[in-house]
């Protein structure tokens, strides 16, 4: 394990990339606006555990095969970007008068969620991004010393460490989501524009991911 500086200056360079809006803080903040905290919160859960296949993967190399092999990274990468713009579609073209992330309809600010699927699309949004298989190939071993015994081992704890110190993030995001879909009338009012918003921000997200190189 990296010296205490050195750890610190991991804990701190986690925490200001968690805190940068992508598609893991929207799905969150989106799922917490519809259906409460709760919600909220088992969206990162679903993104961490997405996160750990990550980070076992890149332990053991698979990561560096994405690396290496151009076909292995196009195909995630092609799989990943069709479910977020599905996902952006789905969002974009929701029907009826309340919207699919929240209720029009103020008094009903909170519907019931299923979280099993709120969980699993959360789950599959992260694992089917090849993007972040290759973020923690990249950063981790940065912080770990060249004359580490064990750098299998010292990569899974840093990792470990990364992905819990990202859920005080994610459930602040949760919690403020839910938070102003209760009290802030001016979120309210406009709650019926957000499935659009999050549709074409998710639709966007894939077109990214989809028209990045095949190589990182």
């Amino acid at each position: 394990m990296p010296d205490t500086p050195q750890l610190l200056m991991f804990i701190a360079a986690g925490w200001l990339l968690n805190l940068t809006p992508g598609p893991d803080v929207l799905y969150i903040v989106s799922n917490a606006l519809k259906s409460g905290v709760r919600a909220g919160i088992v969206a990162a859960l679903g993104i961490v555990s997405g996160c750990f296949v990550h980070v076992f993967a890149a332990a053991l190399g698979v990561s560096a095969l994405l690396a290496t092999s151009a076909t292995a990274f196009a195909v995630l990468k092609w799989i990943g970007a069709a479910y977020l713009l599905w996902m952006g579609v789905k969002l974009l073209f929701a029907q009826g008068g309340g919207s699919s992330i929240v209720p029009a309809d103020a008094a009903r600010a909170h519907q019931p969620a299923d979280l099993r699927r709120v969980y699993r699309r959360g789950f599959l949004t992260n694992v089917l991004n090849p993007k972040v298989a290759l973020f923690f190939l990249a950063f981790v071993p940065q912080f770990i010393a060249p004359g580490t015994p064990d750098k299998l081992t010292a990569f899974l704890l840093l990792g470990l460490l990364f992905n819990l110190n990202s859920l005080p993030i994610n459930f602040g995001y949760a919690w403020l989501a839910g938070w102003a879909a209760k009290r802030v009338s001016a979120v309210q009012r406009t709650m019926h524009w957000l499935d659009r918003v999050a549709g074409a921000m998710f639709i966007g997200f894939g077109l990214r991911l989809a028209m990045s190189d095949n190589q990182p």
